[in-house]
């Protein structure tokens, strides 16, 4: 059957537009949604990413998804509307006794710490007692839970012994300039900020592991995903582990794309953009081998003891098989 030409032409105009957007997508690459705090310290590596095109570089597309809180994140992956949130192990093995398959791909080691005021009598851990501690994260969060586990090493109760008061990471700071507290336990960048501002560190989350008999440094943050999504998409994942590494690496070693991302700090101050630089660039994974991984098993051990079914349901065997392993 000949086609007229009226149909050939519709035809063709079809055709051809369907290669065009096939193209498109082909010169896009595999699209990856990422959810993220508005203001996390992540979006820094992230905005690189785009910025630079790392991610049309390396095949896929970098979609970011500004979030409120964490809480929208996991909601978010639970729900199949990203691929990608940002946390700890902590919450990925807990995920995993309810039959979740979300892996974790270290990010960052930068670490919280326990910061005090520069003229504060407090010195150790032994003089927390009796003071107004603030805490981010609750009452599960690690941070607190291991400091509770070294003081009680040491023969200290903190559970009992001191006022604790849980909050938002900028509001514990602004109560302890005000002098409504005497210590707190904040995240590394919120802790950076008052060391610019001259508060004291007492001791950081790396420290006290340290104390507690385990001398590896290990990450504190990750990339967390569906084992199935990796499995479906391992080359685009790996090549975005690449690209964030990557990026990381500019932030670090360029006074370029370091100024290029420092409205995100949300700070004119120049030692308090100094100070976060130096935070986050030690903070990068240098080594995650067998060591480190059996060290984050022998932390969550003492962080079951510590937070009980609360924190890590009820089974408080620690899954080895989380971690992401790029060569699947």
């Amino acid at each position: 059957m000949r086609l007229s030409l009226k149909t050939y032409l519709t035809s063709y105009v079809l055709i051809t537009a369907f290669i065009l957007s096939y193209s498109a997508v082909a010169d896009t690459g595999t699209p990856i949604k990422i959810s993220v705090l508005k203001f996390g310290t992540v979006n820094w590596t992230l905005e690189t990413i785009k910025k630079n095109r790392l991610d049309k570089k390396n095949g896929f597309e970098l979609i970011i998804q500004p979030l409120a809180n964490t809480q929208a994140g996991k909601i978010a992956l639970q729900a199949g509307a990203a691929d990608i949130i940002v946390s700890d192990w902590t919450w990925v093995a807990r995920q995993r006794q309810f039959s979740s398959d979300y892996l974790f791909a270290p990010y960052s080691s930068a670490a919280g710490s326990i910061m005090v005021p520069n003229d504060s009598a407090i010195h150790s851990i032994k003089d927390l007692s009796g003071k107004r501690l603030g805490i981010a994260g609750g009452e599960l969060d690690k941070n607190w839970l291991l400091l509770r586990a070294l003081a009680l090493k040491k023969g200290i109760d903190l559970q009992t012994s001191l006022d604790t008061f849980f909050g938002a990471p900028p509001l514990l700071n602004s109560l302890i300039k005000q002098g409504q507290l005497d210590a707190l336990i904040n995240y590394w960048h919120y802790s950076t900020r008052l060391k610019a501002d001259a508060y004291r560190e007492i001791i950081n989350t790396h420290e006290i592991i340290q104390q507690l008999g385990i001398n590896k440094t290990v990450p504190i943050l990750g990339y967390v995903f569906s084992e199935k999504w990796a499995r479906e998409q391992s080359i685009s994942l790996n090549n975005f582990l690449t690209a964030s590494h990557d990026a990381t690496q500019l932030l670090c070693t360029s006074d370029k794309h370091w100024k290029a991302i420092l409205p995100l700090t949300k700070t004119h101050n120049t030692l308090t953009q100094q100070l976060l630089r130096k935070s986050y660039c030690e903070g990068q994974i240098k080594k995650f081998s067998a060591e480190e991984k059996q060290a984050i098993a022998d932390i969550y051990s003492i962080l079951a003891d510590i937070g009980g079914e609360k924190l890590v349901g009820t089974v408080k065997q620690f899954d080895p098989n989380l971690f992401w392993n790029s060569g699947h």
